[in-house]
């Protein structure tokens, strides 16, 4: 398994499609890392300003993709 380290720039935006994914469109910076642990894992890094988009992102996806699920009729 290959692993980098992702350090991102600058999010851009996110959109989700019908089959449940969600693309987010980002500026990044990416470098193969060789790991020499047992655990081999690919980081992402993103200041605390980008991570606030992210969060305001994440939350209005989740926000659309209830809106188009069935409302349970009880």
């Amino acid at each position: 398994m290959k692993t980098h380290n992702i350090e991102i720039q600058r999010v851009k935006s996110m959109a989700h499609d019908v089959h449940g994914l969600v693309h987010l469109r980002i500026d990044a910076v990416v470098q193969t890392v060789t790991n020499h642990d047992d655990d081999p894992s690919s980081v992402i890094s993103l200041t605390e300003a980008n991570l606030r988009v992210l969060q305001s992102l994440i939350k209005n996806q989740l926000l659309e993709l209830d809106k188009r699920k069935a409302r349970s009729r009880f």
